[in-house]
């Protein structure tokens, strides 16, 4: 993981350079410092206020959906004429690429970052997801909510719970036979892994509308996801043949679910684990567990504002095409506040995240030590 300053100086964090990490006065568990805490974030909340980028409106995403409506309108024209022939299967990855960037609006619609309504925010996401991407917004926002409110924390963000993945040592050290093999190579395992992606968040999806105790529209989302995964995959068939749509399909799938574990993978995956029960305040818990990905505005298109991670995490609301501009301000006060702020390139933050995935999976007990848990721990 590389801790970048200010300065854009670069240094490579050990167990010993996390037990010392300066994290400024606000580290400190005393009831003064604890106030200093909130103060921090209510002075950063002032600048960015000051700066008018807290401002939703629907105007900055306008462009954005009429580029990703004429390119939806373009593709589905291709898949109409092409019939059986093989450039279908370019035509599919397309429409893997077209998903995830309305994967990425949905995302910003669910966040209430496009609308100043609330409810104009949630049926965006929620056509958009469900109808167009494949997604369930209710089962979405229940799971991203918990990510928001406690990200990289043990228990309670599940993003990070075991799964056919352990994020944490002690989910690893748990695993034998072929499940133990397999956890000493996850890293190199994750990007196979996400060609299935796709299809466990569509599995998701209808498992959350038809089981889920409580679920807000249900007979919308429903239907809606009908018109996705059931209406797109029959069109797709009668367009292009039985086994070039069955081809198209998989392609199709495969895609999506790389481009979309590769969006998200890089942004927490790697970086600090928080002990469940231990308290850090909000400004230091958003910084210290995200990752900011260089690049310039093709890493923003391609990630949807995801590589903007710090700042999204720090203000959830603020609309994505804002984030490259607050990103100097939450840059320099973190420098001010010694507040370890951390970016990386797109391919420096794979490989960090395989060598964290393999590490987990080998056994050793403390692969990413939060430099914060470090100031509370009895000396």
């Amino acid at each position: 993981m590389t801790i970048t300053s200010s300065t854009g100086t670069a240094a490579e964090p050990t167990a010993e350079r996390a037990d010392t990490a300066a994290v400024g006065a606000s580290a400190q568990p005393d009831g003064s410092a604890r106030q200093h805490q909130v103060n921090d974030f209510f002075e950063l909340n002032r600048r960015v206020k000051e700066a008018g980028l807290l401002e939703r409106g629907a105007k900055s995403y306008i462009p954005r959906a009429i580029v990703l409506t004429l390119a939806f309108a373009g593709a589905g024209t291709l898949l109409a004429l092409l019939g059986s022939s093989p450039w279908q299967l370019l035509v599919a990855a397309l429409f893997g690429v077209l998903f995830t960037q309305a994967a990425f609006l949905s995302h910003d619609a669910a966040h209430q970052q496009v609308f100043a309504n609330g409810r104009r925010n949630e049926w965006l996401a929620r056509l958009v997801g469900n109808g167009v991407v494949g997604l369930s917004y209710a089962w979405w926002a229940k799971k991203h909510g918990k990510h928001h409110a406690n990200p990289n924390t043990i228990g309670k963000d599940g993003d990070i719970e075991p799964g056919i993945i352990a994020f944490v040592p002690d989910d690893a050290q748990q695993r034998n036979g072929l499940a133990g093999w397999f956890v000493r190579r996850q890293g190199w395992m994750l990007f196979p892994l996400l060609l299935f992606f796709g299809l466990s968040l569509h599995v998701h999806a209808i498992d959350a509308v038809a089981r889920a105790k409580k679920v807000k529209q249900r007979k919308a989302e429903a239907a809606l996801l009908a018109v996705r995964l059931i209406a797109f995959p029959a069109l797709v068939i009668w367009a292009a043949g039985l086994w070039m749509g069955l081809g198209f399909l998989a392609v199709q799938l495969a895609v999506f679910g790389v481009y979309m574990g590769a969006s998200f993978a890089p942004n927490h995956k790697g970086m600090p684990i928080i002990p469940k029960d231990t308290k850090v305040d909000f400004l230091q818990r958003q910084v210290l567990t995200s990752r900011n990905i260089r690049g310039g505005r093709l890493i923003d298109w391609g990630m949807g504002g995801l590589n903007f991670q710090v700042e999204h995490h720090i203000f959830p609301r603020m609309p994505s095409p804002n984030l490259h501009k607050v990103k100097p301000i939450v840059e320099e006060f973190c420098a001010e506040r010694e507040i370890p702020y951390t970016e990386a390139g797109l391919v420096e933050s794979y490989v960090i995240v395989t060598r964290y995935l393999n590490r987990v999976g080998l056994g050793y007990s403390d692969p990413m030590e939060c430099p914060i848990i470090a100031q509370y721990r009895p000396r």
